[in-house]
């Protein structure tokens, strides 16, 4: 594959550092279509498209979480499960700070400042997952073996 197939990103570069086959998939990216849109352009299970959310807890902590597409996250069970009092989505432009990557193309990998990385513990047990790859309109297909370069911390904090 040429270099000129996709873009490369920070997460690119991880991938390739980390020796991470993936495959590129491009898509028109649609603000706030979300992982029902990139799905729906990949024709994949929207289950499979995996977003990565950037929060920050009460002492305004960065933290990473990975989460099917079509569930959201409980940050009442994440901060329960964490021993912290208050977790919240990270604002735009504190999460583009951390990490490198506009909202809408964050990817764990590749990112500006480590973050603590946790996963719905489900996502290991899919076949291939699709996750940004560092620019909207850029998903990766991957193995979920390879979270393990994130050093993910595997959690069930999916909101019921």
């Amino acid at each position: 594959m040429s270099k000129t197939d996709h873009p490369v990103t920070p997460a690119v570069r991880f991938l390739r550092q980390h020796k991470i086959e993936f495959v590129p998939h491009l898509y028109p990216y649609e603000e706030r279509g979300g992982t029902a849109h990139s799905a729906h352009c990949l024709n994949v299970d929207e289950h499979a498209v995996v977003k990565t959310i950037v929060l920050q807890n009460e002492a305004k902590k960065g933290l990473i979480v990975l989460m099917h597409g079509d569930k959201q996250i409980s940050t009442r069970k994440l901060g329960r499960l964490l021993g912290m009092k208050h977790i919240e989505p990270a604002d735009p432009q504190q999460a583009t700070k951390w990490t490198g990557y506009l909202v809408g193309g964050t990817s764990p990998f590749g990112c500006k400042t480590a973050l603590p990385v946790y996963m719905e513990r489900s996502i290991t047990a899919l076949d291939k997952i699709y996750i940004n790859g560092g620019k909207r309109g850029f998903l990766v297909e991957i193995s979920p073996i390879a979270l393990n370069a994130l050093a993910a911390e595997a959690v069930d904090v999916a909101a019921d």
